[in-house]
């Protein structure tokens, strides 16, 4: 193919134009048998989006250019989740294939090894060190797998990745075209290679390239005004965070609601899932899917060892002392009833107290009220004080020789108060009592460290740490999960039956019977990877940051109420606006794009302590940003103007 000295060696336009028509000839009668690959000359909307994909998607960098490739700057891919529909997330790291979990991971490994392509090991022993699916995992801190020479690196962007639409078969003309096409800019713009600096490693995450965790050099203030005209101006320091880099990883907030782009500010109920954790679930589907444990054959080593990799990682992030502490369950909620009906029915009785504090979720009281009236316990509650936060010399005052269980939540999801966990375990075991924690809205928040806090059970809920629904864990001490009786009977669980007799395993099979949500566990282990790598204190300081931002603003706007004004707090707003019914105002908010959730949130009990039945809650997370809070602050003003 020729090329125009005048254009700095890029390919001719007309040429390249004539070869992808070539293609397009080729494709469904839905096609044109014509395009244009210039921008004013598109004539069908289906075939110009396939040229745009084809021609943009992941080829810029941060300056909006389009380095130019070439085997010494392509890096090596991993096994493609989807061929040539890869996800924006793949694409965003320049048509490399490169997945943003797994920045460093090849497409095989080195062939004088014993491990496959697929990096599965012939003897199917678990190996936590060198996980079988042949991922990265930067929680076990195993490496990087075997990088690939840049020939075949070269070689596996163009033949394994990046397929055209409609591809069959790897011709040399498809080959030379898609060779060609990494090498046009559209915008016909002279353009600039962009390479590493030295600093920098070849395979990392695109935020992290442009560090959204740097201090600003300039001045943090951030403007605010009464009338949200933005001409007044508060003082906030703190750290300048790009949350709108970390939004290109999660797919669903390029979504839009009644027409505006999607504000999610309901992560309190759920939050949203990066791309790493979608693909790696469906990767599990196309590569993996097997029954774990008790099996022979190829799929099932690759599903066991990645459904225990996932325990370890669960067991690294949680600072947990054995992967034999970790129990999978189904979510929070079902965490805390496999505790209530193994150990509560094994060892409490009539007389026995339960302690719980005024901030429970319903299913951190629900549980413990029937295990009261059913065995008649006296269920006792810690109050708060009129900001939400627990009194301490109150609860002091419940503790005494009959207390056998303390189980509260470490942050609210309610009011967003941070309760002093540590300071309640201790309280707790000085009395001679067990303590459960309810990590469901922390996790995602703060470092949750199970041998610093010291509680006997953690559980918590995937969804609310942007992994899947329908999975969870439980942490308990390894000596009282032994000592406990199993939640459920069945298979999985068992190391013997007979007729006569059965014989169960310890910790943590004994209780995870049947067939385990594998995937999800998988994917949960995947998330847990995308927070790592993000770092939970750089996560919980800039939504504290976005809090204080929302807060302000919020305060300032004449009728509102906010509900949980404790000092240490987690990114939940609870409100109600004066004239408004909460679901008007959730109503009003939804139609500019704003997800906020309303209700009494499973939590009726503070609500009532505050003087409340219901709230409008919105719930921030590090993918929100403070124009997202302006546009949730411009709603609520427009409203409180209607009325007043």
């Amino acid at each position: 193919m020729s090329t125009n000295t005048y254009n700095n060696g890029l390919p001719n336009i007309d040429e390249l134009q004539n070869l992808a028509n070539e293609l397009f000839k080729a494709l469904p009668n839905e096609f044109p048998k014509e395009i244009s690959l210039s921008p004013d000359k598109a004539e069908h909307p289906r075939a110009t989006k396939i040229a745009e994909t084809i021609l943009h998607a992941g080829n810029t960098d941060q300056f909006g250019q389009i380095p130019a490739i070439s085997p010494s700057n392509i890096q090596p891919a991993p096994p493609a989740f989807s061929g040539f529909g890869a996800s924006p997330s793949v694409l965003n790291y320049g048509n490399t294939g490169v997945s943003v979990l797994y920045p460093n991971a090849g497409a095989g490994f080195d062939p004088q090894s014993k491990n496959t392509s697929s990096g599965v090991q012939e003897n199917h022993n678990l190996n936590i060190d060198n996980p079988h699916t042949g991922f990265y995992d930067v929680n076990l801190k195993n490496g990087n797998p075997a990088q690939l020479n840049e020939e075949t690196a070269f070689s596996s962007l163009l033949l394994n990745n990046q397929y055209l639409p409609f591809q069959t078969e790897n011709s040399s003309f498809e080959i030379e075209l898609q060779t060609a096409l990494k090498f046009v800019d559209t915008q016909f713009r002279k353009r600039e290679d962009f390479p590493l600096n030295g600093n920098e490693t070849a395979a990392s995450y695109y935020f992290l390239d442009q560090n959204p965790f740097a201090f600003d050099k300039r001045s943090t203030d951030i403007i605010v005004g009464n009338s949200f005209d933005h001409k007044e101006i508060s003082l906030f320091k703190g750290h300048h965070f790009d949350a709108a880099l970390v939004k290109k990883d999660f797919p669903i907030l390029r979504e839009t609601v009644n027409g505006k782009p999607l504000v999610w500010f309901d992560n309190a109920a759920t939050t949203q899932k990066p791309q790493s954790v979608i693909d790696r679930i469906a990767y599990f589907y196309e590569h993996e899917n097997s029954n774990i444990h008790r099996a022979a054959h190829e799929l099932a080593a690759r599903a066991s060892d990645a459904y225990e990799a996932a325990r370890e990682k669960v067991k690294v992030f949680l600072n947990a002392g054995s992967v034999n502490e970790i129990v999978f369950v189904r979510g929070a909620t079902e965490g805390i009833n496999l505790v209530a009906s193994s150990w509560g029915e094994q060892n409490l009785n009539s007389s026995d107290e339960i302690i719980v504090s005024n901030l429970e979720h319903h299913a951190n009281i629900v549980p413990w009220k029937r295990l009261a009236d059913k065995k008649g316990l006296k269920l006792r509650v810690i109050p708060v004080d009129d900001d939400g936060q627990i009194l301490l010399d109150e609860y002091a005052k419940l503790l005494n020789s009959k207390t056998r269980l303390v189980a509260f939540t470490q942050v609210s999801n309610a009011l967003g108060t941070v309760t002093p966990a540590k300071k309640i375990v201790e309280m707790a075991h000085a009395a001679g009592a067990k303590v459960l924690i309810d990590g469901a809205q922390s996790v995602s928040h703060m470092k949750v460290d199970v041998q610093d806090l010291n509680p006997d059970w953690l559980v918590f809920s995937g969804h609310k740490l942007f992994g899947p629904t329908g999975i969870g864990a439980l942490y308990g001490k390894e000596d009282l999960l032994n000592d406990t009786q199993p939640y459920q009977s069945g298979g999985n669980m068992i190391q013997d039956v007979t007729f006569e007799e059965i014989k169960y395993h310890k910790a943590p099979n004994r209780f995870e019977a049947g067939t385990g949500n594998i995937a999800d566990a998988i994917g949960l282990g995947a998330a847990i990877d995308y927070v790592t790598k993000l770092g939970i204190e750089a996560i919980g300081q800039y939504e504290h940051y976005l809090l204080e931002y929302a807060t302000r603003l919020l305060k300032e706007i004449p009728g509102v109420r906010l509900i949980g004004t404790a000092k240490d707090k987690a990114s939940v707003l609870s409100f109600n606006l004066q004239g408004y019914s909460n679901d008007q105002v959730g109503q009003a908010l939804n139609k500019e794009g704003v997800a906020v959730r309303t209700g009494h949130h499973c939590a009726q009990p503070i609500l009532r302590r505050m003087g409340v039945e219901t709230t409008v809650r919105p719930s921030l997370a590090f993918y929100n940003t403070t124009e997202d809070v302006d546009t949730f602050i411009k709603t609520i003003w427009e409203l409180k103007k209607v009325r007043f």
